[in-house]
């Protein structure tokens, strides 16, 4: 039985398409899945990061939560505590937080 597996099937013209067709298949539902959701991901941070500006609320990668009170242009001053300040790095900060401005009025 497994045998017949590995027989070549007769007319042998069929094959190449169908095999191509499959492997297109393969690649468009990996680029959908995989490919393309990350690079709009990554656009959508990149459009968050420059949009920082002093007096928003950010949390970093490594889960400090602040608040902005300098801005460089590569590195933001994030105020954590009473007298803590931490400089890091624009692109480490993973998510800003809605409504920061509107708390404090």
């Amino acid at each position: 039985m497994l045998a017949l597996a590995f027989v070549p099937a007769e007319g042998g013209g069929g094959g190449f398409t169908g095999t191509l067709i499959m492997l297109m298949a393969f690649v468009a539902i990996f680029y959908f899945l995989l490919i393309r959701p990350q690079k709009q991901q990554q656009k959508r941070h990149q459009e968050m990061v420059q949009s920082l500006k002093r007096g928003d609320e950010v949390a970093t990668v490594g889960g400090i939560v602040g608040r902005i009170v300098h801005v460089k242009d590569d590195r933001l001053t994030i105020k954590t505590a009473e007298d803590t300040r931490l400089v890091v790095e624009r692109d480490k900060v993973a998510r800003k937080f809605a409504a920061a401005a509107e708390e404090e009025s």
